[in-house]
């Protein structure tokens, strides 16, 4: 049995004074994937290269204190890749991937894990507009990872997804519609990546664009292009052919999988205002995205609350594989 976990730590300094040390010797995974280090290099050596023996991988961001990705893993990779190939982002420090290729596992050769954090465009409009563009970068960089060069590649990508798909997903839907996290082209493109038909659902055409030169919520005001944005409810710049004949991104949410109509148990982040965390007022933004035949091998998920390590709480899943 193969054991994944995905923690967004909101420091690695913090979690680690609140006991994630121990907590991952104790529960032992095999991988643990983790965002937001809030960290560089020269923090992280000589202190968290290791954990609880575990070895570290990390795509630290060039800005201090901010961001960063890391992969923790108890087995050694194949082959390590150090950012998604984007100008912009890479320099945020936001996607790490470690291999694990084995031509002697027969049922995926080539297998990758991915510790993700995407951007939260909470703190207003250019934050998320570039939200927006990470997204619309990232779902054909998945596509083509999928096929890696017409052989195929199975993969879990691990993280802070930072958007809530469904109204189960978080406490107080009706009144985060138009809030970042939970905006309609978010969902819609998370439904895009999740679709397996290779038709689209979602509309093309620009019946739902408001006229040119009309406002939009503030949110929501720049224009963009992208494969899972196309039949976005938003002001999206939209070819009336476009994404047509595109298959849906073909991915699993595993958790969903497991726990289809799960609500309050499945929140993984909570604000630290007011007293969310005591009422439970939560989101689920932390996930585990596969490729279909890896999330057919998930058989058990949780999501550990006993103790708090961050502002969010981790989510493990166990698959039946080996590396």
């Amino acid at each position: 049995m193969f054991k994944l976990t995905s923690l967004n730590l909101n420091g690695i300094r913090s979690a680690t004074s609140k006991g994630l040390q121990e907590w991952v010797a104790q529960s032992m995974p095999d991988c643990i994937c983790v965002q937001e280090l809030k960290a560089q290099a020269a923090d992280v050596k000589g202190r968290f290269e290791e954990i609880a023996g575990h070895k570290g991988y990390f795509h630290f961001a060039e800005k201090k204190g901010y961001s960063g990705v890391g992969i923790y893993t108890r087995h050694e990779p194949s082959d390590v890749i150090v950012g998604s190939g984007s100008t912009e982002f890479d320099a945020e420090g936001r996607y790490v991937e470690l291999r694990f290729d084995s031509p002697a596992r027969q049922h995926s050769p080539k297998l990758s894990i991915i510790s993700c954090y995407f951007p939260s465009g909470s703190s207003g409009e250019e934050r998320q507009a570039a939200k927006f563009r990470f997204l619309a970068e990232l779902y054909p960089r998945l596509l083509a990872l999928k096929q890696c060069g017409g052989d195929n590649r199975e993969f879990i990508l691990c993280g802070d997804i930072n958007i809530a798909h469904q109204e189960i997903d978080l406490k107080n839907f009706k009144g985060n519609k138009n809030n970042s996290g939970f905006l309609p082209e978010e969902r819609a493109w998370m439904t895009e990546l999740l679709r397996q038909e290779m038709t689209p659902t979602l509309p093309t055409a620009r019946g739902s664009l408001p006229p040119e030169g009309a406002a939009a919520p503030a949110a929501r005001q720049s224009r963009f292009r992208g494969p899972g944005l196309e039949g976005a409810d938003a002001t999206l710049a939209t070819s009336p052919t476009a994404a047509v004949s595109a298959p849906g991104g073909g991915m699993v949410d595993v958790y969903r999988q497991l726990h289809p109509e799960t609500t309050g148990d499945a929140y993984t982040w909570w604000s630290n205002r007011g007293q969310a965390y005591a009422n439970n007022v939560g989101w689920r933004l932390d996930y585990h995205l596969a490729t279909p035949p890896i999330a057919t091998r998930a058989r058990s998920a949780s999501i550990y609350k006993e103790q708090r390590f961050s502002d969010h709480a981790p989510i493990t899943i166990d698959y039946d594989l080996n590396l």
